[in-house]
């Protein structure tokens, strides 16, 4: 089954596939480390990982390099606020960041690339451009591209920059949606900024020359997919097309993915408006890195997510579901054979979720007939016209669908801890929801050892201490349920 995914730069859904037949060479935007990330972030970096997750189950390998952008406008600003060098400042932001994706389950990319590490390939690169004519040296020691030098300009976000001004410079790493003039490659050294020695001077570099020198050093001059968020579409994707093809000659990337905006209440996120979260804030608030995954990634990635806490809360009880009825299938006992109707249903349920994820990874179509399939296996068994085999079938229903979006199992307890304990070192607790500090207040270990020692009081027709173990554990966010397949528990 092959995906076929929108192209920004063609305008339509293409077939994606390798080039050379093996592994689908793909380089997606990474984080600028200045900050904790938030959930608008996310969302990018969840659905790229949506993407990455459906091209393995289809049998596509794939060689995904991200980036860390660990140096920029933004973060000498801030580490020079703060009286710390840059690296130190970036670290702990770049710590967060891989234990936020940790968090929501986000698979690492095969190769991490942090700018400061490859300033050599960013110099070449900038070199490869002066041979090229289209690479200048200001006054002042910077370097820029001269956009005149690729009348292509504008292709991928379809802008008409026929009145461009020549020769006119932006030096700042972000500007205008709208402003198309010659943009920096190098920025020559200002006293106090961090700086490097090179052959072309003494400086650092601009945001655009990273991504196009760090994914070339990885995945050739030519590749497959280059993904990341709308926001980058112009100006950072369109001059990094720019300053790659005239360096090369050849076509960057093959495919160009963008991920869109969410809203929050339907606004745009901003401090401004109270309405700013990060993953942070949000499971400090309660919610499970499991709901937070879910929420983000079940509106398909083009179009526009409205991220709520009531949406939070319904992907809350859909994992619920999904996790109660995968239990009742391991743990129930069920009649040998197969019932011919329920094995009709789970081959096509597995069908259409296959072909809504190769149908521009529509995850919200993918959901809806593994959610029915579940709510007619569920009718079947209190019926009692479920059989052992249509268990398997459907489990493996089940192992596809959790391939992609990975919320059946429950991975939920770690991150809570670290939140709260993050909380802790942050001065952030008064921020934490109390059924948060109750959930934490005993180990899974502990939780076992009194369920075990509810069961032994049962049995000896204790009840008032059965009773007693009960709502103790309620009382810190755990739920018994008995039942004829035994005891289970889970957290709230």
């Amino acid at each position: 089954m092959t995906l076929r995914l929108f192209n920004t730069l063609s305008g339509q859904p293409d077939p994606l596939t390798p080039a050379d037949g093996k592994a689908l060479r793909m380089y997606a935007c990474g984080p600028t480390v200045y900050d904790y990330g938030h959930i608008g972030n996310f969302r990018t970096f969840l659905e790229i990982d949506v993407l990455r997750r459906f091209l393995r189950l289809t049998g596509v390998e794939v060689r995904h390099v991200m980036n860390i952008t660990d140096v920029d406008d933004k973060i000498i600003r801030n580490a020079a606020a703060a009286g710390v060098p840059i690296s130190e400042y970036t670290a702990k932001f770049e710590q967060a960041f891989f234990e936020d994706l940790e968090s929501l389950r986000v698979e690492r990319p095969e190769q991490i690339a942090r700018a400061t590490e490859h300033i050599p390939k960013m110099v070449e690169l900038v070199q490869r451009l002066e041979k090229a004519g289209a690479a200048y040296k200001a006054e002042d020691g910077s370097w820029y591209f001269r956009l005149a030098a690729f009348p292509a300009y504008g292709k991928l976000s379809k802008k008409d920059l026929s009145g461009m001004e020549d020769g006119a410079r932006v030096d700042v790493d972000e500007y205008e949606k709208d402003s198309a003039r010659d943009f920096a490659l190098w920025k020559a050294a200002k006293p106090g900024e961090t700086a490097w020695d090179t052959p072309i001077g003494r400086g650092r570099p601009g945001w655009h020359i990273e991504c196009s020198a760090m994914a070339m050093e990885y995945l050739g001059e030519s590749f497959d997919l280059h993904a990341g968020g709308e926001d980058l579409m112009f100006p950072h994707h369109e001059n990094e097309i720019a300053q790659s093809e005239t360096a090369t000659g050849k076509e960057f990337a093959h495919h160009w993915m963008h991920v869109r905006f969410l809203l929050v209440d339907g606004r745009k996120m901003s401090k401004s408006e109270g309405n700013f979260y990060t993953l942070r804030d949000l499971l400090l608030k309660g919610f499970k890195a499991s709901a937070i995954r879910l929420a983000l990634i079940s509106v398909p990635y083009r179009h526009q997510l409205n991220f709520t806490f009531d949406g939070l809360t319904d992907a809350t009880n859909s994992i619920e579901r999904l996790r109660t009825f995968h239990h009742r299938l391991t743990t129930g006992s069920f009649p040998d054979g197969e019932d011919a109707g329920m094995q009709t249903a789970a081959r096509r349920a597995h069908e259409k979720y296959m072909e809504a994820l190769a149908n521009d990874l529509n995850t919200a179509e993918a959901k809806a007939p593994v959610f029915e399939l579940v709510r007619s296996a569920n009718t079947a068994i209190d019926q009692g016209q479920f059989c052992a085999g249509d268990r398997d079938t459907i489990l493996t229903v089940l192992k596809d669908f959790d391939a992609v979006f990975d919320v059946i199992e429950d991975h939920d307890a770690e991150p809570s801890r670290r939140a709260l304990e993050w909380a802790e070192q942050a001065g952030r607790m008064d921020d934490v929801a109390p059924e948060l500090v109750a959930r934490q207040a005993l180990s899974d270990e502990q939780v076992d050892a009194l369920v075990a020692e509810r069961t032994t009081a049962k049995k000896r027709r204790d009840f008032a201490r059965a009773d007693q173990i009960r709502n103790e554990l309620a009382e810190k966010g755990i739920v018994i349920e008995d039942s004829k397949d035994g005891v289970r528990w889970k957290r709230k």
